[in-house]
């Protein structure tokens, strides 16, 4: 899945084209490594988001069979670090 798409699917970020955005802004890295919006996101690797008041790092724990999931069951997909 895309890094964008997995943004978007497990609830770190509310819309797709943010995700997009920030991508492109070269804020988010998967394992230490800039991402470009293509990039495919594995069950492991662990995103950074560098946001104006810090880092937030995540770890992403399964990849979403569907377009989203419930804010419920955000825990099962993704570990904040």
């Amino acid at each position: 899945m895309r890094v964008d798409k997995w943004l978007s699917s497990v609830n770190v970020v509310k819309r797709r084209t943010v995700a997009q955005d920030m991508v492109k802004s070269g804020v988010v890295f998967v394992n230490g490594i800039k991402a470009k919006p293509s990039k495919e996101v594995n069950v492991g690797d662990k995103i950074t988001i560098e946001y104006l008041k810090g880092a937030k790092s995540f770890e992403v724990l399964q990849i979403p069979t569907t377009k989203t999931i419930p804010k419920s069951a955000k825990e099962e997909y993704v570990k904040e670090l």
